[in-house]
């Protein structure tokens, strides 16, 4: 049946490596296997056939098509997937850029062997989709062709950068997301701390579109790129002196960076120009440390040759870790390779020059001059040859075409169910309709769904692309230019993404120089412990300079942005790298600054009972009636419980001492100092009270002296009452005043109330002075007004210096201020007052009579 005639098309050049195995449905596949060494060909002129001989075979992407024929042999040798149905295939080569995919995707829809596009007349050519890969150009070309005819088409190895709301309707994507591979790189690199880093693309585009699209990604979590590249384009005749200074550029760049985390965002043919470039313009000038580098290589790339590279080392890939598309060996797939070989008769176009690249031999029929160095016997075994040169472990491009020729059938099972399930018999003009149209195997590609050989479920997702997760390989190289892949961690899009990276990075080998510890691929050297980083004016956020922690924090890890405070109750370490638990601290009775307190307390007290116990003995006595003898002992009992509340000051704090320590202080205090203002009004009493006439008569005796004492302390008394009522101090801990210390001290509970207190009290000593100053010029027979100025003089003092100490002291040095000017305060009353009376009462009884306070 002929469909669609046209001028037949003379073809530019033939195709010349293609492997074709018969079947009522075909299955064709675009896989990129030869590396050409000519110029491009243009259109200017009519290329030459001589070009096809200037060409070098990746051997190791023979794999991908031996992978093809593999499935398809088991689809066949298992009639549960296509029933009644062979499955065939035909496999070719792209080279030349661009020319070569559209020719072979033009052929594809012709007849076999014959370049006519829209031009079929036999059954050979029942094509029902095709594979493409792995380059990105391979696919993206097949792609602008058989999207026209809306094919079915699968790709694998790098996805083109194409509108995949409209490629998605055609095209199906043997790789998943590209956010996925993305996002465990960045978890990658964060899991090694790696922040300073590098990334090489293989084309400029790819370099424009990262840097547009996806480098705010990584600049969000902290990653910074030291430099951002592509490699040079292969070039050839005059243009190659212009790509060996580019890729001396590229080199120099590379080396003379200090990130040793370099990504490398290529594909499969990125390894081959990258192992030339780092051995061709190896130089002794840069340092060695800087040429180490751990190289971050996308799932798009996998490891292949060419012949000319075959005594280049390996060591640069030494602890590289690469992403790849999560795969298993396939049971049957080694013993299938090891059958191959060139003395076998099939439509197999590449094994020839398979086998003379990857056995550096040729064969007897290709000998011209018989100077042959080695001829190929087709004996050769494959399991023989160095990783380097073809691997015998299936790779993940092999998985995923070997995947794809399952979807296809899996897919086209579905849709002759679909299409005959009412037809018992399917008469042959319906089975080439049929065939003429796969645009109707999309739908059903689309919803395939099976579980492989290997027991891996595939499934495609809503954009086309393969249902997935990545692994992540570790790379160790051997000396012979072997080398192998270990699993190290794996990626997997299904789970959350705190755990969306899982990693031993234990059993990760690094390259030789770093001696089996991880690189650290930093801008500078980590901030150490103390220090935080500040940043430097003009360079990247991961370029920074580091500062000692200020006065108070700490920073306990490396790299810090910023150091922070010590929980309350510790305090930092000299170096700040870490708390330290603060002591517990209060006014002891054990410590000498506590035992000297007490001691002077006690020892005061001691004189104060003296001093009352004198009066009491000599009460009958002149000079003790004279200055009122209840007041005198108030006031002395006053002045021995001011003394005595000192210890309510000393010793762990505790609610019943926290109650009184202040009201009692300032009760106390209020009677003293009520005291000392009603024996001074007495005197000046007394003095008026003398004068022929006076009237002050009346006012003088036991009544006046309660009228003045027990209204002011009645006020004290009020207030502290009141204190204890709204706001009772309570136990408390000072965490703030002293660095290494936390202080327990008793709060006031309300600071207003607490200056109330000391407020009464300085009125009350502020009107003593006054109207002791006022009677400071009295007779000296009658006047006790200059001790008792004198003695508030001193009461003044103490406490006005009193204020400012307080206010500048912290700790527990707080409490002593505080006792040390009750002490003082009270031992200035009482020496002031009593000291002159005791010393006539003791020393000079002689005066302590009668006569002697009758003298004007």
């Amino acid at each position: 049946m002929c469909i669609f005639p046209v001028c037949k098309l003379r073809s530019p050049l033939p195709i010349v490596h293609k492997y074709y195995q018969s079947g009522d449905v075909i299955i064709a596949a675009i896989i990129y296997q030869v590396f050409f060494l000519s110029n491009e060909i243009t259109f200017q002129s009519v290329p030459s056939h001589d070009v096809l001989d200037q060409y070098l075979f990746l051997t190791h992407n023979y794999q991908h098509a031996l992978a093809l024929a593999f499935a398809v042999k088991e689809i066949n040798e298992h009639s549960s997937v296509l029933s009644n149905v062979t499955l065939g295939f035909h496999i070719a080569t792209d080279y030349l850029e661009e020319i070569t995919t559209y020719h072979l995707a033009m052929e594809f829809l012709s007849t076999k062997d014959k370049f006519t596009p829209n031009y079929k007349c036999n059954d050979q050519t029942n094509i029902i989709a095709v594979i493409g890969g792995p380059r990105t150009k391979t696919c993206l070309n097949m792609a602008i062709t058989l999207c026209n005819y809306k094919f079915p088409q699968i790709t694998y190895g790098s996805a083109p950068l194409m509108n995949k709301e409209t490629a998605g309707l055609f095209i199906k994507w043997m790789f998943p997301d590209e956010m996925h591979q993305l996002k465990g790189i960045l978890h990658l690199l964060l899991h090694f701390r790696w922040t300073w880093v590098g990334l090489i693309s293989l084309y400029e585009e790819d370099k424009e579109r990262f840097i547009q699209e996806r480098l705010s990604m990584f600049s969000e979590r902290g990653i910074c790129f030291d430099f951002i590249e592509n490699i040079p384009q292969v070039m050839y005749g005059n243009e190659a002196v212009e790509m060996v200074e580019k890729a001396d550029k590229l080199y120099k760049v590379i080396m003379g960076s200090t990130a040793i985390a370099v990504i490398l965002n290529a594909e499969i043919t990125g390894v081959v120009t990258l192992r030339i470039i780092i051995y061709g313009l190896d130089s002794d000038d840069i340092p060695k440390e800087r040429k180490a580098k751990v190289w971050i290589m996308t799932a798009q790339v996998e490891f292949t040759s060419i012949l000319m590279q075959r005594k280049l080392p390996l060591g640069f890939l030494h602890g590289a870790l690469s992403f790849a598309i999560h795969s298993k060996e396939l049971i049957g797939f080694q013993q299938f390779m090891q059958k191959q070989s060139p003395n076998i008769e099939n439509e197999d176009g590449f094994i020839r020059d398979f086998w003379k690249d990857a056995f550096e031999c040729s064969f007897s029929s290709d000998i011209k001059d018989g100077n042959a160095d080695r001829i190929c016997t087709g004996e050769e075994k494959l399991e023989s040859l160095s990783q380097s040169v073809f691997e015998m472990s299936m790779t993940g491009h092999s998985y995923s075409i070997y995947n794809a020729v399952y979807a296809v059938a899996h897919a086209f099972t579905a849709m002759c169910a679909s299409n005959f399930k009412n037809s018992r018999i399917i008469d042959e003009n319906r089975w080439n309709l049929f065939l003429q149209s796969p645009w109707q195997l999309h739908h059903f590609l689309q919803q395939t769904s099976f579980n492989n050989n290997a027991g891996e479920e595939i499934s495609f997702g809503p954009n086309g692309e393969l249902v997935t997760g990545f692994d992540i390989l570790n790379w160790v190289t051997f000396p012979n230019k072997s080398f192998q892949r270990v699993q190290i961690g794996k990626i997997d899009p299904m789970v959350p993404l705190d755990t969306f990276l899982a990693i031993s990075a234990n059993d990760a080998v690094w390259p030789l120089i770093f001696n089996q510890t991880l690189p650290l691929s930093i801008c500078n050297e980590k901030c150490p412990l103390g220090n935080s980083k500040i940043k430097v004016e003009g360079k990247l956020s991961c370029c920074y300079d580091c500062q000692r922690c200020p006065e108070g924090k700490i920073a306990d890890q490396m790299d810090l942005d910023y150091c922070f405070p010590c929980p309350e109750d510790q305090y930092p370490n000299k170096i700040q790298d870490c708390c330290l638990q603060k002591n517990m601290t209060y006014l002891t009775y054990q410590e000498p600054l506590g035992i000297s307190l007490v001691a002077i307390a006690v020892s005061l007290s001691f004189i104060s009972v003296l001093v009352l116990g004198i009066f009491i003995k000599h009460q009958d006595t002149p000079i003790v009636k004279a200055n009122n003898q209840n007041l005198t002992y108030t006031l002395l009992i006053a002045l021995l419980l001011s003394f005595l509340c000192t210890f309510l000051f000393i010793g762990k704090p505790n609610e019943v001492k926290c109650l009184m320590q202040q009201t009692a202080f300032g009760i106390i205090f209020s009677v003293a100092l009520s005291c000392i203002l009603g024996k001074t009004t007495i005197v000046i009493l007394a003095f008026m009270a003398t004068k022929p006439g006076s009237k002050m008569r009346k006012w003088m005796g036991k009544r006046m002296a309660l009228s003045i004492v027990l209204p002011c302390s009645l006020v004290q008394f009020t207030i502290c009452i009141g204190w204890l009522a709204i706001f009772p101090p309570f136990p408390d801990s000072d965490t703030h005043s002293m660095a290494k210390e936390i202080v327990l001290q008793c709060n006031e509970g309300s600071t207003t109330m607490f200056y109330t207190v000391l407020g009464f009290m300085g009125f009350l000593t502020a009107v003593s002075f006054t109207v002791a100053f006022l009677a400071r010029n009295l007779p000296d027979t009658f006047n006790e007004a200059k001790f008792i100025t004198f003695s508030m003089l001193v009461f003044c003092s103490v406490w006005v210096s009193f204020v400012p100490t307080y206010l500048s002291t912290k700790g527990k040095y707080l409490v002593a201020v505080e006792i040390f000017s009750i002490l003082a305060s009270a031992a200035g009353l009482l020496s002031c007052i009593f000291s002159p009376k005791c010393y006539i009462i003791i020393m000079r009884p002689d005066l302590n009579k009668k006569k002697q306070l009758k003298k004007t």
